[in-house]
C-alpha cells in the first residue's frame, strides 16, 4: 500500500517528463521539466517509497553493451544475454533498478556525440519508466591521455603527467572544466578522474603516466585544480584509488598488490592527494584493490576493508560523499573472496557504490539476502541511497535528467576546446638531451625527416599509428616526412629497412614506448644512430625510456607522456622551434646501472 503511493505520487510528479521523453525529443524545457526532491528531507522521504529490490538496485553501478538503450545491435543484444541475462540498457534499467550505468568503448556506447546523448537520454527515459521514476548517474573513465572513453571529434587534453610536466594548476583546471562540459553536454555526469596515485614507482605496470607525479605536494595540488574544473562543469569527480595505487609493482587488473608503507609513509606520501580532494569537495572517491598492511593488518583489499574506507576516509580525512568501488571484475578484489561475497563486504566497509561486478545476478541477490538475513541493515544501504541521492540532486539529475543535440553541437569539440587543448599541450612536452643544440630543427638544414618507432594499440585520442601522427604533423609544418612503423620489438628485417630508409635523410625521429633493457628498440636506435644520421627520440609513454637508450646515440631525447594527437601535435611543434619546450619532469629518472642514482631529477628540462 505504502509502495503503490509512493508510485502514483511519483509518477504524477514526474509525468510531463516521461510525456517528453516518450515523444523521443532530446532534451526538454524548463515547462517540461521534473520537479524532484532537493533537501535530505525529500530524499529520505523519496528512500522509505522505494522497494527493497529498488535500494539494493541503487547500490550498483553496471556496464552495458550496445550504442542505443532500447535497440543496439545484435551482436551487443548477445553480449548483453550472455553476460548480463538481459537484451538492453532498458532491460536492465528494469530488471534490477540499477542505480548507474558506467560507459566503455569496447562496450560499443561510445560511437560519436549525438549517439553518445540519444543512449544517455535512453537510458534516462528507462529510469524515469520505472516503478519509482528515478534519474541514473552515468559515468565513465575519461582521465584523458593514455585512458579515455570518448574519443574525437570530443577535446581530448593531455594525460594527468603531461599536465604534471607542465605543472600549471591554471592549466589542470581549464583542462577539467573543459573536459567536464563536453561530458555533461553527452550526459556522462560522473567522471572517473582525477588519478590522485603519486607514482614513486617507476616500475608500476598500471599507474604511471596516469599519475601528476612523484611529488605528493604537487600531486595534491594538481588533483585539487582538476576536482574545481570538473565539478565547476556539473560532473562528479571522482580521485582514485584510494589509499594510494603509486607504489605498486602489480596490476590490480591481474593480481593483489601489495604496498608495504609504513602508516607515517603513507601520511607523507600517499593521503596528500586525496586530502586536497576531500577539501576541494569531491563529489566521490574511488577505491583501490590493494594490500596495505599497516593500515589494516586483517590484509584485505582497502575495497573490502572497514579500517580503511571507514576508519581513515570517512572518520579520519572527514570525507561523507560517494566512495565507488573500481571495478569488481578486476581479479585484486577477487583472490580472496568469492563474487558473491565481495559486494557484501564492500558495503561492510562502508562503499556506497558497487562497480561493474563480473556477474550482476550473483552480486545483487548477495546484497539482498544479506539485507533480508540481517547481516546488512536497511538503515545501512539506505546511509549510501542517501549520498547517492545527494549526489544526484546536486547534479540537477532529479529537476532534468536529459541532455540535447543542441548542446551537443554548442559544447563538444568547438574551436576554443581544441585551441585551448593545443595551448595547454604546449606546456607539456619535456626536452631531456640536445647534443650540439641539433634543436630546434630547421627546414633549411633538416627538411627531409624519417619518422619511425612503436605504434602502440591506440587510445581513444589517436586518429591513428604514433609515426603516421608525427609525420603528418610536421609536414603540415613545411617539412617533408615519411613515416615507417617498426613496432614495439622491432625484428632485425625492420631495423634494417629502417636503417636503409634513413639514407639521405637530414634527421630520424623515433617513437620509443615503454623500453627494457632487452628491448629491441636499443638496437634500433644505436643502428640509425650509426648512420650517421641525427637521431631525435621521444617518449610516447613514460619518460625512463631515456635511461635505457643511455649509450645508443641519440643525438636529443624528449618525452611526451602520451600518445595522443594533441600530445604528439605539441611535440613536433617543440621539435621544429613553433614552441618553447617549457615541460619539466614531474619524476625522477634513475639510472639504469644504479637505480639508487638519478639521471634526471624532478624539474629536469631544457630549453632553447
Amino acid at each position: 500500500m505504502h509502495h503503490r503511493t509512493s508510485r502514483r505520487t511519483l509518477l504524477a510528479a514526474t509525468a510531463a517528463t516521461v510525456a517528453a521523453a516518450a515523444t523521443g525529443v532530446v532534451g526538454i524545457s524548463g515547462a517540461a521539466q521534473a520537479t524532484g526532491p532537493s533537501s535530505d528531507s525529500g530524499l529520505k522521504r523519496l528512500i522509505a517509497r522505494m522497494s527493497l529490490e529498488e535500494k539494493v538496485g541503487q547500490l550498483f553501478v553496471m556496464r552495458v553493451y550496445g550504442h542505443s538503450a532500447t535497440a543496439p545491435d545484435q551482436a551487443d543484444i548477445d553480449a548483453n544475454l550472455a553476460e548480463i541475462g538481459v537484451r538492453t540498457a532498458a532491460e536492465l534499467i528494469s530488471t534490477y533498478h540499477v542505480g548507474g550505468i558506467i560507459y566503455f568503448t569496447w562496450a560499443h556506447n561510445t560511437r560519436d556525440p549525438h549517439q553518445i546523448a540519444e543512449l544517455s537520454n535512453g537510458i534516462q527515459r528507462a529510469g524515469l519508466a520505472g516503478p519509482t521514476p528515478l534519474p541514473l548517474l552515468i559515468s565513465t573513465d575519461q582521465e584523458h591521455g593514455i585512458v579515455c572513453r570518448v574519443g574525437e571529434p570530443a577535446t581530448l587534453m593531455p594525460g594527468a603527467m603531461a599536465l604534471g610536466a607542465g605543472g600549471s594548476r591554471s592549466d589542470a583546471r581549464t583542462a577539467a572544466r573543459i573536459a567536464g562540459a563536453e561530458l555533461a553536454a553527452l550526459g556522462i555526469r560522473q567522471n572517473y578522474a582525477p588519478d590522485a596515485d603519486v607514482n614513486v614507482n617507476p616500475a608500476n605496470p598500471v599507474i604511471g603516466v596516469r599519475s601528476f607525479g612523484s611529488d605528493p605536494r604537487s600531486v595534491a595540488a594538481l588533483v585539487a585544480a582538476q576536482v574545481k574544473g570538473y565539478q565547476s562543469a556539473g560532473v562528479a569527480a571522482t580521485a582514485k584509488h584510494f589509499p594510494g595505487h603509486g607504489d605498486t609493482s602489480t596490476d590490480s587488473h591481474t593480481g593483489l598488490p601489495s604496498i608495504h608503507h609504513t602508516r607515517e609513509q603513507w601520511a607523507e606520501l600517499d593521503a596528500p592527494p586525496f586530502r586536497a580532494a576531500a577539501a576541494a569537495g569531491i563529489d566521490s572517491i574511488m577505491t583501490a584493490h590493494i594490500v596495505v598492511p599497516a593500515l589494516d593488518p586483517s590484509e584485505d583489499p582497502a575495497t573490502l576493508s572497514r579500517p580503511i574506507l571507514t576508519g581513515i576516509l570517512r572518520e579520519e580525512l572527514g570525507y561523507d560523499g560517494v566512495v565507488v568501488t573500481d571495478s569488481l571484475g578486476m581479479e585484486g578484489v577477487r583472490t580472496k573472496y568469492g563474487d558473491e561475497r565481495v559486494p557484501v563486504l564492500a558495503l561492510k566497509a562502508g562503499v556506497d557504490q558497487l562497480l561493474n561486478p563480473p556477474d550482476l545476478s550473483v552480486a545483487w541477490n548477495a546484497v539482498l539476502a544479506a539485507v533480508k538475513s540481517g547481516e546488512i541493515s536497511e538503515a545501512r544501504i539506505e546511509e549510501s541511497i542517501l549520498r547517492i541521492f545527494r549526489l544526484k540532486s546536486k547534479l540537477g539529475l532529479f529537476r532534468d535528467p536529459y541532455v540535447t543535440h543542441a548542446g551537443v553541437d554548442r559544447t563538444v569539440g568547438t574551436r576554443a576546446h581544441l585551441a585551448s587543448a593545443d595551448r595547454i599541450a604546449e606546456h607539456t612536452t619535456t626536452l631531456l638531451a640536445n647534443t650540439g643544440a641539433l634543436l630546434p630543427l630547421s627546414r633549411r638544414s633538416h627538411r627531409d625527416l624519417l619518422v619511425v618507432g612503436a605504434d602502440p594499440a591506440s587510445p581513444s585520442g589517436t586518429t591513428g599509428p604514433p609515426t603516421t601522427t608525427l609525420a603528418g604533423a610536421f609536414q603540415e609544418l613545411g617539412f617533408s616526412a615519411t613515416a615507417l612503423s617498426t613496432g614495439t620489438a622491432p625484428s632485425k628485417a625492420r631495423i634494417a629497412e629502417a636503417v636503409a630508409a634513413a639514407q639521405g635523410k637530414d634527421a630520424v625521429v623515433v617513437g620509443t614506448y615503454n623500453v627494457s633493457a632487452t628491448s629491441s628498440q636499443r638496437t634500433l636506435v644505436s643502428a640509425l644512430a650509426a648512420t650517421g644520421v641525427p637521431v631525435i627520440t621521444l617518449a610516447l609513454r613514460n619518460p625512463y625510456d631515456i635511461a635505457q637508450l643511455t649509450g645508443t646515440g641519440y643525438a636529443a631525447s624528449l618525452a611526451a607522456y602520451s600518445w595522443t594527437d594533441v600530445e604528439l601535435r605539441a611535440a613536433v611543434r617543440v621539435i621544429a622551434g613553433r614552441a618553447e619546450p617549457v615541460g619539466r619532469l614531474p619524476v625522477p629518472v634513475q639510472r639504469v646501472d644504479d637505480p639508487e642514482r638519478t639521471l634526471y631529477p624532478v624539474g629536469y628540462g631544457l630549453s632553447y
